[in-house]
């Protein structure tokens, strides 16, 4: 999976710009160091996470503008919510990567990467068909791994 470079920040800024503009918004200082955070994250994150971290480098940065900021990346197609627990959504940088297919276990909340051809060739099929242009997935199975908790016992 690619990671971002400083070439894919330059699209995924101007990106944002142009979608931002097109809302009638601004490319603030507050959305371009949360945008810079995100891209600095590797993998999933909680909006409170992303908070923290942000406070820890110095930046002054509100919850509020965090969760406003993560709605409209969500908006612009640049972050994705990629996994939920019983507290908190999880988001995951998208724009500019491969898709992403996991499985998460149930029970123990371990999650496996895997990539699919079948899966993305199914996805740009359905998309033909419909008359739309692919441009990513995401696919997420939830299962029962083999794998035992401690204190849990086999049926």
């Amino acid at each position: 999976m690619p990671e971002p470079t400083p070439d894919t920040l330059m699209p995924l800024c101007s990106v944002f710009r142009r979608f931002l503009r097109n809302q009638g918004l601004k490319y603030t200082v507050e959305r371009a160091d949360v945008l810079q955070a995100i891209i600095d994250h590797d993998g999933p994150f909680e909006a409170e996470e992303l908070l923290l971290d942000m406070r820890r480098r110095g930046h002054r940065v509100s919850k509020a503008t965090i969760y406003r900021t993560l709605r409209l990346l969500q908006e612009a197609g640049i972050i994705t919510q990629a996994l939920f627990d019983s507290k908190q959504a999880h988001f995951q940088l998208i724009y500019g990567k491969q898709p992403r297919d996991v499985m998460v276990c149930m029970r123990t909340g371990r999650t496996i990467d895997f990539h699919s051809e079948e899966l993305s060739a199914l996805r740009d099929r359905i998309c033909r068909e419909l008359g739309w242009k692919p441009v990513g997935h995401r696919f997420q199975i939830f299962a029962m791994s083999p794998e035992r908790t401690e204190g849990e016992q086999e049926a």
